[in-house]
């Protein structure tokens, strides 16, 4: 599927999309609770699906209904002995540890981008834990075989905070005794944050010493019914409201200014490139007198697309650090975000870890290769507003990863979009 988009200015107001990130930990959550568990306001992308599906096939059942989900579950207990992630490098990195607590071999496969990013740190960290694990070279599909003994070990946080977070739903699930987990440069903290706070709400006990020794206690007094509501999902907004600080205004509901999510940080960015914003019962996004900005983006790499458009189009120089998080994502974002840039001809260069962007007031019209990656495509999608004529974006689809709709609100804010399977040459 292919969108062409012209060039245009962003007015309205949108509901934001249940969080993803937030929805498929709930969904693991649920599995391991002994109980039934409603989710109010559920996610509906690729990626939440896939942790539906997973959830079922390791034992839970799953009532779809108005605006709600009902799971009931008593643990780990599998019904096939295969899983499937899709395209979702957070199901494949929560449910790899969750399925060796059973002690059925367990294959995990994926599709796409994902076959090919690595999840070395299992192959090292699960066998000290009495698992069984077989891979392709550290990559998908892995087969496990458990059951999984909690007990103290020690793991490497920089590549992904995705790893930590396994583990800790793992290693939690029916502890006896507490233990503890010593991790090495964490990267993407808010991101564990958010782990710890759904966790809490299924009854864990895990506390840190600065985000280095996790200790995780007993489970105690869960109660068996829990109800969740899924809070909106700052990584789609955010790329919307950058869209509004560079054509015009719109206001986002169901947000959390509170909320775990890494990519609440789009806020400083905003405020830092010169945009308006005013946080209420409603966050409003407006177009201001922008400027260059320094921003790091390490702990919330999923904006580097976003933040991209938005240096593109401030006057004078951005840097935005941490690009070094960038390579295994759905692409290699330093070279998708670059080709990117180089197709609306701006001005970039990495250097030391930073993405150096000079900013220029218009983008020429460019056929853009989203390289399949979601937030590539909604990126170039806010780019395209900034352009002199209409912008092609292939695989345009891939936004179905993360948030279904984006293109039918981008339309219901104003934009003139067209979506089609025809081919740009």
């Amino acid at each position: 599927m292919q969108a062409a988009i012209s060039p245009g200015n962003l007015f309205g107001d949108i509901q934001v999309p249940a969080s993803k990130s937030m929805m498929q930990r709930v969904c693991a959550a649920a599995l391991l609770h002994n109980g039934k568990t409603t989710i109010i306001n559920p996610g509906m992308s690729d990626d939440d699906n896939a942790a539906l599906n997973i959830i079922q096939a390791l034992g839970a059942d799953v009532e779809q209904l108005d605006n709600r989900i009902e799971i009931t579950s008593h643990g780990i207990f599998p019904k096939t002995d295969s899983i499937f992630c899709g395209e979702s490098g957070l199901a494949a990195r929560l449910f790899i540890p969750i399925a060796a607590l059973s002690n059925k071999a367990i294959r995990i496969d994926g599709s796409g981008s994902l076959i090919t990013r690595p999840l070395d740190l299992f192959t090292e960290v699960l066998p000290r834990m009495n698992v069984t694990v077989q891979h392709n070279s550290g990559k998908l599909p892995f087969v496990v075989q458990g059951p999984l003994q909690a007990k103290d070990i020690e793991l490497d946080g920089s590549l992904s905070s995705q790893f930590l977070s396994g583990i800790l739903f793992a290693a939690g699930y029916d502890l006896q005794e507490p233990i503890n987990i010593t991790v090495n440069e964490l990267k993407s903290i808010p991101y564990i944050d958010l782990t710890l706070a759904v966790l809490k709400r299924f009854g864990y006990v895990i506390g840190h010493n600065g985000y280095k020794v996790f200790t995780i206690q007993p489970r105690v007094n869960v109660p068996n019914e829990i109800t969740i509501d899924i809070e909106g999902d700052w990584s789609s907004a955010a790329v919307l409201m950058v869209g509004a600080a560079l054509t015009g205004a719109a206001k986002f509901s169901g947000l959390s200014i509170n909320s775990q999510q890494a990519d609440t940080a789009i806020l400083q960015a905003l405020n830092l490139a010169g945009a308006q914003v005013t946080v209420d019962n409603t966050i409003e996004v407006k177009q201001g007198p922008l400027k260059g900005f320094e921003f790091d983006a390490t702990h919330c790499p999923d904006l580097f697309p976003a933040l991209a458009i938005l240096a593109s189009c401030c006057p004078g120089e951005s840097r935005i650090h941490g690009v070094h998080r960038l390579i295994h994502k759905e692409s290699n974002r330093i070279e998708s975000i670059s080709d990117m840039l180089e197709a609306f001809e701006v001005f970039h260069a990495v250097e030391d870890d930073a993405l150096y962007i000079e900013g220029k007031r218009t983008f020429e019209p460019a056929k853009i290769f989203s390289h399949n990656d979601h937030r590539i495509a909604m990126a170039a999608a806010i780019g395209a507003l900034r352009a002199y004529d209409t912008v092609y974006i292939t695989n345009a689809d891939s936004v179905n990863k993360s948030y279904p709709n984006f293109f039918t609100d981008l339309q219901k804010l104003g934009a003139h979009v067209r979506m089609a399977f025809d081919t740009y040459e």
